[in-house]
């Protein structure tokens, strides 16, 4: 920079007690720029922070990797045991699915009730591991064991106890989608189940609908042989390559009868909206720091007409137009560079507000947490950083251009 342009910096900066309007609009850039920052900021980790928490929700509920049947035959012991063979570092369960009619008394609420192998079940499962699970977190072999002995117990959400009064060792009554002859023409299939155990997924929709019970059951209920299921769940601790590795095999062996799918695949449409909305969000709050920079502009357009006397007494002294231009080009950066920096101390001060102490309070069933997530990614940081500086150096060289084209000898000699 050159020193002409520091030595007239701090005097165009300073408090114009004459003309107090344009550094009072100086200073409704610098604030306007620095809560713009701030605020895009804030909601850029308010989405994050939203996106990965019904990430973790949805995670618990949807399993890593999944196979599922191309065709009616479905997924049978054949495929089972490959992929044991193939992937022993992997977790597998196998499960059957059905959807039924919870009822007590006159009350009936949709279910989907799954068929589960239970040892497999509960170690990739972290919502079914919690029902068998002491306060210590170790295995309750009691209790699994109850289960085990039961030969038609279920699982039931937390929504589903509170709505039918039950507990555990009570009887909870399913109608299925299969009909049977009876005296009075067809009907549903309906059956008892032991209620053996009650979860919390945390999300209210899976605890009203989802149950679990054991996958013998529901092979009897809709008649299949012993060793046929609907799909197969699969843990990996890197879900995102191993899909590849996993579609490659079941392609080679057993083609056109079997996929896999990743959870991130089962609810892509929910995190597109959620990514499209980000991005809307951020372009409109960023319409906040263009709006700022407009005071940038008409405050340094100000100073340009107010000092064009000194503008033109310079450049008959010798200053190029050149130097002109870079002390209002910096004047410019100066007030809105501050302002970002001042947003950037305002956002952080703002996180840890919002983060340590429970000013905003959300609804459980419908966010999944009452707390409000935060999670400012390092890259919506510097596209919010970036972003204001591209505006502020846009603001700034308009009125730049405009001080470098003041006519010294027109000004002189008129002014």
């Amino acid at each position: 920079m050159h020193k002409l342009v520091l030595f007239l910096l701090p005097k165009y900066l300073r408090f114009d007690k004459t003309q107090p309007f344009i550094s009072i609009t100086a200073i409704l850039a610098f604030l306007g720029v620095g809560i713009g920052v701030m605020v895009l900021c804030v909601a850029m980790a308010i989405m994050n922070g939203m996106t990965k928490e019904f990430e973790r929700k949805l995670f618990v509920m949807n399993y890593p990797l999944s196979v599922y049947s191309i065709t009616y035959q479905g997924v049978d012991d054949e495929i089972l045991q490959s992929l044991k063979a193939e992937f022993p570092h992997f977790i597998f369960s196998p499960y059957l699915r059905y959807n039924a009619l919870s009822r007590v008394g006159n009350d009936m609420n949709a279910a989907v009730m799954i068929g589960v192998d239970i040892d497999s079940e509960i170690q990739l499962n972290e919502v079914v591991r919690k029902v068998f699970s002491k306060q210590d977190g170790t295995l309750d072999s009691k209790a699994l064991e109850a289960f085990k002995s039961q030969e038609f117990a279920v699982l039931v959400g937390k929504e589903i106890q509170n709505r039918y009064f039950v507990d555990v060792g009570d009887k909870l009554g399913f109608y299925f989608t299969r009909v049977e002859p009876s005296a009075l023409g067809l009907a549903p299939v309906s059956k008892r189940f032991d209620v053996a155990g009650v979860f919390d997924s945390g999300l209210k929709a899976y605890n009203e609908a989802y149950t679990y019970t054991h996958l013998g059951a529901l092979q009897k209920i809709r008649k299949l042989d012993s060793g046929l299921y609907d799909g197969i769940h699969i843990f990996s601790t890197n879900p995102f390559q191993d899909i590849e590795v996993l579609k490659a095999f079941l392609q080679e062996h057993f083609p056109q009868r079997v996929g896999v799918e990743g959870w991130w695949e089962q609810n892509g449409n929910f995190f597109s909206a959620m990514e499209l909305e980000k991005r809307a969000l951020f372009i409109v709050l960023l319409l906040i720091i263009l709006m700022a920079s407009l005071n940038i502009i008409s405050s340094l357009l100000m100073v340009v007409m107010t000092r064009r006397k000194e503008i033109a007494l310079m450049l008959s002294l010798g200053v190029s137009k050149k130097e002109i231009k870079q002390t209002f080009f910096w004047l410019g950066l100066f007030v809105g560079g501050s302002g970002i920096i001042f947003g950037v101390v305002l956002n952080f001060i703002a996180l840890f507000v919002l983060d340590t102490f429970p000013i905003i309070s959300l609804p459980v069933d419908v966010y999944g947490t009452n707390k409000l997530p935060l999670d400012l990614s390092f890259v919506d940081f510097t596209l919010t950083i970036l972003g204001a500086s591209i505006i502020v150096c846009l603001s700034s060289y308009y009125p730049a251009y405009k001080a470098s084209k003041v006519e010294a000898l027109s000004v002189l000699r008129n002014e």
